[in-house]
């Protein structure tokens, strides 16, 4: 997965704050409502409902701006999104400012909401930018009180919420705004840390994530290379016993026979093995996916004649249930059909004679759900969390069979999840086990992550 760019991050905390701002807008106007209503203050109704109307049409502004400047194809640059930030709170601030003014100014409890428009300058900003806004904050504020006081402009007294009108009590004055312009500058001087202890922090798991997957895709080529020479060495010496086998070379006593024959069997298991490890490294370097519109109906039936020799050695009962309704899906025919070949000839494998297993397909809102489902001897429940994990087999499978790879399911995840899709399992030990997939039916390009 690629690392998000730092102009998407600013981005989509700009938008973030478009959200944000919506909620505020709302939440102005019911207190407005509720205070001339319902509490009975005195308020400057039609000015304070313009002023939340102008809000509303700002934000609509920025909203249409900020789809204009992503839609255009661009990438916005890292310093406009900065200065569009800016911007929104330094409006913010004084947008306030006015709804404080026509709303009693210093007597007004909610001119203590400046300290949330400092934690998300915080958040968003730089430090240097977080202190600018905290300053523009307390001189914007303190310029309303200074106004107020010098009746430069006009006190609306909070009539009903506090007894006298406080704007010229010098003690209520200085004690307030002192309170607040500390709470400012605290406020940034915290959320700055936290904010810039997060990010580094942020910043130091990115770089060991692309050094994890760096060496990751290293791991894997290296295992390409081993596994493909290995894979020779194991044909070459599966086609010399093949030809000891076959008697080919001519006859041999009965115990080097037995002999030679243990070790062809072991050879094929390993070069098997060596196969299904060599096919997962390599898509997992090569993480693309050939997507074209394939019948799911044939491919779920595919899977099941390709089974069914399998199941009826075993005396076992093969379902297949596929709803008329399931159509075509967008994927790589050959991969699902992988799946699903793979997880039925598990589910035969772990059965026991004469059980059941049974696959079935049915429609879901946007999806196709898949269901595979057996009698078999099932999955110890404190085992199930490790099943998709390369390598793991069960401790009960292992004890019913010894061979097996410990790949397929965790093949069988990969492949489904490169196709949008989910799998999942539940299973009760000596009972069963059955697995869920869903497929999108929508079209997936061929991707990398």
């Amino acid at each position: 997965m690629e690392p998000v760019s730092e102009n998407i991050r600013l981005l989509k905390r700009a938008y973030w704050l478009i959200k944000l701002r919506w909620i505020a807008i709302v939440c102005v106007g019911a207190a407005i409502y509720v205070s001339s209503n319902f509490l009975e203050i005195e308020l400057q109704d039609a000015a304070l409902y313009s002023i939340a109307i102008l809000l509303a049409l700002y934000n609509l502004t920025v909203l249409l701006l900020l789809n204009h400047f992503t839609k255009r194809g661009n990438e916005v640059s890292h310093v406009a999104v900065k200065k569009i930030i800016n911007v929104q709170i330094s409006t913010d601030l004084l947008i306030l400012t006015v709804l404080l003014h026509f709303s009693g100014g210093i007597e007004n409890p909610f001119v203590f909401y400046f300290i949330f428009h400092m934690i998300i300058a915080s958040i968003l900003l730089s430090v240097w930018d977080s202190y600018l806004q905290a300053t523009f904050a307390v001189l914007v504020f303190g310029l309303l009180v200074l106004l107020e006081y010098l009746q430069l402009i006009p006190h609306y007294c909070l009539r009903g919420f506090v007894p006298n009108c406080l704007h010229r009590n010098k003690l209520y004055i200085l004690g307030t705004f002192f309170v607040f312009a500390t709470a400012i500058y605290l406020a940034v001087y915290m959320a700055s840390y936290i904010s810039v202890r997060l990010k580094r922090t942020e910043r130091a798991y990115m770089q060991a994530n692309i050094l994890l997957q760096s060496k990751d895709q290293i791991k894997d080529e290296y295992v390409l290379r081993v596994t493909h020479d290995i894979k020779s060495h194991l044909a070459t010496i599966q086609s010399c016993l093949g030809m000891v086998v076959n008697k080919v070379v001519g006859p041999l006593d009965d115990k080097p026979m037995e002999f030679i024959n243990r070790a062809h069997v072991r050879t094929i298991k390993l070069t098997n093995f060596v196969k299904t490890l060599l096919k997962l490294t390599q898509m997992r370097l090569n993480d693309k996916l050939e997507i074209d519109v394939f019948p799911l109906r044939d491919t779920v039936r595919n899977a099941v004649v390709a089974v069914r020799t399998k199941a009826e050695d075993k005396s076992i009962t093969l379902n297949c249930d596929v709803e008329p309704s399931v159509d075509t899906i967008s994927g790589n025919q050959f991969s699902i059909e992988e799946v699903f070949t793979n997880l039925l000839l598990n589910a035969i494998r772990y059965t026991p004679e004469k059980g059941t297993v049974t696959i079935g397909a049915k429609n879901g809102m946007d999806c196709v759900v898949i269901e595979i489902a057996d009698t078999g001897i099932g999955i110890p429940a404190d085992e199930l969390d490790d099943v998709f994990d390369e390598f793991f087999r069960g401790s009960n499978a292992r004890k019913f069979q010894k061979d097996g790879t410990g790949l397929g399911l965790s093949i069988a995840k990969y492949i489904v999840e490169r196709h949008g899709g989910k799998i999942w399992i539940d299973s009760i030990e000596d009972t069963g086990t059955k697995f869920w997939i869903t497929l999108p039916k929508g079209s997936r390009q061929s991707q990398t992550t």
